[in-house]
């Protein structure tokens, strides 16, 4: 059983509240290849959608009971901690998940596994919580450096890829893409990505806790309280063009319709007022802004903020001073917007989760301004 930290800014940082993995829990990740190339062709929702299914199909097959699964979104992949009894099934997901985004998406997709106990030997500990929103709503947390040690091994090592097969993908029937991009409310969307130095997280927290003193990270918020979202009518075509993917042929005009008609009724209902008989669009709009994943660990923090331009150039600046005092190395995008993927487990439970990305792969764009610094000089 995962530990739960509710509170994001006092809570994160803390080790006490998370478990570190026996060694025979497992790190599974998917990470989608030649992003490069398709954000030039304008593809990123169809990469955020790729990435929002890898969370998805790893979140059915590890199951939620007892707990939720630990599983995080990264705009152009995703990660999840895997407990022993469930490692066949979540290979038999990737394994399928893979196929489907090469052939159905077009999207190429790395998908792999890494067991703890190997971290552990390379001196990577990992350390896991969940975010808890309640209700089964939670995101996974992750201390240490083992998780993102895992995605890079992931990436560079065939030995720890899982090959790819045909077969049933679960948990993609609630995957959604048809909110269109959200503008911020302050200024622009910045994406930061914070890794720590030789493990050092008491100076990420301190780096993190200087930033939020120029601009809370609850106060920037992409979504902010959800009451400037404008739930569509109808969705545009391409980004139904999406979401219908994820069913086989003979499915798919089926789910075009729900999704059709639950956009159509969300959005008029909005429109009429907020709340007809038990549908009230006030409270999920709330609800969708509280459960954005828009800050997280993954050994350092990611967070996707909207922020001023003042406010921008003074985080950039803090965190300039930081990577020059050997405290952090960083990376960051802008973007005009915010992206949304969502996951619906059940919307009459009140069950869903959402996956914020800056417009134009933000994360990815940070992500390689972060690398290009780190690599070794020629």
């Amino acid at each position: 059983m995962l530990p739960s930290i509710h509170d994001f800014r006092t809570e994160a940082f803390d080790p006490s509240r998370y478990a570190r993995l026996g060694e025979d829990w497992w790190v599974a990740a998917a990470d989608v290849e030649g992003s490069t190339k398709l954000a030039k062709q304008g593809r990123d929702r169809e990469v955020n959608f790729v990435a929002g299914a890898a969370v998805a199909a790893m979140a059915a097959a590890i199951g939620s009971h007892p707990d939720p699964a630990a599983c995080q979104f990264g705009g152009d992949g995703a990660v999840a901690v895997v407990p022993p009894e469930r490692v066949d099934e979540v290979r038999r997901a990737l394994a399928a998940l893979g196929w489907w985004a090469a052939h159905d998406m077009e999207v190429p997709l790395r998908v792999g596994m890494v067991p703890v106990a190997e971290l552990n030997a390379a001196g990577h500990q990992v350390l896991a919580a969940l975010h808890d929103f309640g209700n089964c709503n939670a995101f996974g947390q992750f201390l240490g450096s083992g998780v993102p040690s895992a995605e890079s091994w992931m990436k560079a090592d065939q030995r720890w890829r899982v090959p790819l097969q045909e077969g049933e993908v679960p948990g993609l029937e609630g995957l959604s893409c048809r909110w269109e991009p959200i503008p911020p409310r302050r200024g622009h969307v910045l994406c930061v990505i914070i890794d720590p130095v030789d493990d050092d997280l008491a100076a990420v927290a301190q780096v993190l806790a200087r930033l939020e003193s120029i601009v809370p990270t609850e106060q920037a918020a992409p979504l902010g309280d959800g009451e400037d979202l404008t739930p569509v009518v109808v969705p545009r075509r391409r980004l139904l063009g999406i979401e219908v993917r994820t069913g086989t042929l003979g499915k798919r005009l089926n789910r075009l319709l729900r999704a059709v008609v639950g956009s159509f009724i969300l959005g008029m209902v909005h429109r009429l007022g907020g709340r007809v008989g038990g549908l009230d669009v006030d409270f999920y709009r709330r609800k969708v802004a509280e459960r954005s994943d828009y800050r997280k660990l993954a050994g350092g923090p990611r967070l996707v903020l909207d922020v001023t331009a003042g406010e921008d150039a003074r985080i950039e600046a803090l965190l300039s001073e930081a990577e020059a005092q050997g405290l952090i190395h960083f990376g960051l995008a802008r973007s005009d917007a915010t992206t949304m993927t969502c996951m619906v487990g059940d919307f009459s439970a009140d069950r869903h989760v959402h996956f914020v990305d800056g417009q134009g792969l933000g994360f990815w764009r940070a992500s390689v301004m972060l690398k290009n610094k780190l690599k070794p000089a020629p």
